[in-house]
């Protein structure tokens, strides 16, 4: 909508809107300012006169872009600096400037070489599909910043109109979302991503109100006011000031009622369920440990690994763990053992060719490869419970069937770790959740994972982002089955995806059985709240109602028209 119709809806006392995915609470009013356009990349003016010149300036360019995620990295906390360290490695992959040398030999300017170079990289990651195909989109921001790096041009990335402003992107990179200054971006609207991207996992860790999948984000132009709800995923264009006033109202009030919540989860007649928050390194220890949880409930172990050229030894392993096992001292701490593979690559580690990594060897199928890395990893997280007082769980990622659960539990056990579980992302587990639950002694269920393989859909297709909708039916019935099993087995079942940190839709997992409920820190106090205002026979009511539907935007419908939310 131009600016001119926009004002034609405000005479007549009309204001347009905009919807997409809601992934990160909060209500915020301001200007549009759009994420600066990449650089132009010249006209090809055809070979290069010194190839080897050009090949060498275009590794000292990547390595610019490198070093500066990197100190992004150093300056970021939590998912933010996992993510750009993550990022920062791939400018750095000798293939990538075989690439462009290859590109530069057969005639090609610089800049176009690196660009053709990163295509190729491009075109390989979203034939590989799932976790792989994710970070297709992250390459786009490395190559954009590296031909800026090459050309002498300002680095695209996030504005700065000198006034605070809602963020407006066709989607966001790590390096962007990671550094936002939440003083100034008041909320995040993007046309793609889905509800497990980078920028809906990162707007929640920073406590920003966004919105990513939403169609008519390319027509909400510079300067425009809006006001997003963050929750609804709505954007309503050029509001007029009392619909502001209200929504403001609404979202303050909200504030001071999730400032008073507190104490250990609880539905409105008493029922238990543990909150808890995941964790993923050393850089958000200080934050998540002040959080009034009941523990941490997916500890990512993925921290002492990446990013490294030799693979971490049991001692410095033992001293990582000790640091969170004592900053949460008498809580429960759930371990997930190392997930690496995929878009998760150990630099010491030979993980062969793979036609597609993300169904290949990541995770547990790892340990069958190198199975000292896992003895080693228990060795560690047993020492380091033996000097502290934390409540150790050990859990396995991506496990698919009872075998490897009874063979991880079995190692876990012998390594003197007394509760030993496994992730729940693979259907086959689900599927056969008794016959999995049998072999071990708790379960958490990886919505993100699970969502993924169950729907066959990309994280980063836009236009699949429906089907990554954690409030999918298909994926609804998986969890319910699951925790179905726990119940009859007496074993836990909890949820430690993204999933967990939508206070609505945790009303529908604890009405499906789910007993504990693991998430971002920032997104504790909402879900604490919503489960104190609805019985555990309500839930179990909004669940049915979640599951009778036949879409997932029918079942948030369905329990949002029948809930009382705060």
């Amino acid at each position: 909508m131009t600016k001119v119709m926009a004002a034609m809806a405000r005479k007549v006392g009309m204001a347009s809107s905009a919807v997409g995915i809601g992934v990160s609470l909060g209500v915020a009013a301001g200007p549009v300012a759009r994420l600066a356009a990449p650089p132009t990349i010249p006209r090809d003016s055809g070979p290069e006169a010194d190839v080897t010149l050009a090949a060498e300036r275009a590794r000292t360019a990547l390595e610019a872009v490198a070093v500066d995620l990197d100190a992004r990295a150093a300056a970021a906390t939590g998912p933010s600096a996992d993510v750009l360290f993550a990022q920062s490695m791939m400018p750095r992959d000798p293939a990538l400037a075989t690439q462009i040398t290859k590109a530069l030999d057969a005639g090609r300017s610089l800049p176009h070489a690196v660009a053709e170079a990163f295509g190729v990289f491009r075109s390989a990651l979203e034939a590989a599909g799932g976790y792989l195909a994710e970070r297709a989109a992250d390459l786009d921001d490395l190559r954009n910043r590296t031909v800026a790096e090459l050309l002498g041009l300002p680095m695209p990335g996030i504005p700065d109109p000198g006034h605070p402003f809602v963020l407006v992107a066709t989607d966001l990179a790590p390096a962007d979302t990671a550094t936002l200054d939440r003083e100034l971006v008041l909320a995040i609207v993007t046309e793609q991503g889905g509800p497990t991207s980078h920028t809906a996992i990162l707007a929640k860790s920073l406590g920003i109100p966004a919105i990513v999948g939403c169609a008519q984000a390319p027509s909400l132009i510079d300067g425009t006011t809006v006001l997003v709800d963050g929750g609804a995923g709505t954007v309503v264009i050029e509001p007029d000031a009392e619909q502001v006033r209200a929504a403001t109202a609404k979202a303050e009030q909200l504030s001071q009622a999730l400032a008073a919540s507190h104490g250990p989860g609880r539905t409105a007649d008493g029922k238990a369920v543990a909150l808890l928050v995941n964790l993923g390194g050393a850089g958000e220890l200080a934050t998540a440990s002040e959080v009034d949880s009941e523990g941490v409930g997916l500890l990512r172990t993925e921290f002492l690994y990446l990013n490294r050229t030799t693979e971490p030894s049991v001692a410095e392993q033992t001293r990582g763990y000790s640091a969170v096992f004592a900053a949460f001292d008498r809580r429960k701490v759930v371990v997930r053992t190392l997930d690496a593979g995929a878009d998760k690559p150990l630099a010491f580690v030979d993980h062969g060719e793979e036609p597609n990594p993300a169904l290949g060897v990541r995770g547990l199928r790892l340990a069958a490869r190198h199975p000292r890395m896992l003895e080693d990893q228990l060795a560690a997280i047993a020492a380091a419970a033996a000097e502290h007082e934390a409540e150790v769980w050990v859990m396995a990622p991506m496990v698919a069937t009872p075998a490897e659960a009874k063979a991880f539990a079995e190692r876990a056990h012998a390594h003197g770790l007394a509760v030993a579980g496994t992730m729940v992302e693979v259907p086959a587990a689900a599927l056969r959740a008794s016959h999995v639950l049998a072999e071990c002694d708790f379960a958490s269920i990886g919505t993100n994972d699970l969502g993924q393989y169950t729907l066959a859909a990309d994280r980063m297709a836009a236009e699949l982002a429906e089907l990554l909708n954690p409030w999918q039916p298909a994926l609804l019935e998986l969890i319910q089955r699951t925790a179905e099993a726990g119940r009859q087995l007496g074993k836990p079942v909890g949820v430690c995806g993204e999933a967990a940190s939508d206070p609505l839709l945790a009303l529908v997992l604890v009405g499906l059985g789910v007993t504990s409920l693991s998430m971002a820190p920032a997104a504790l106090p909402a879900v604490r709240l919503a489960l104190a205002a609805h019985t555990e026979a309500e839930c179990v009511r909004l669940a049915e109602l979640a599951l009778s539907a036949v879409a997932a935007r029918d079942a948030r419908e369905l329990v949002g028209s029948t809930a009382r939310m705060p």
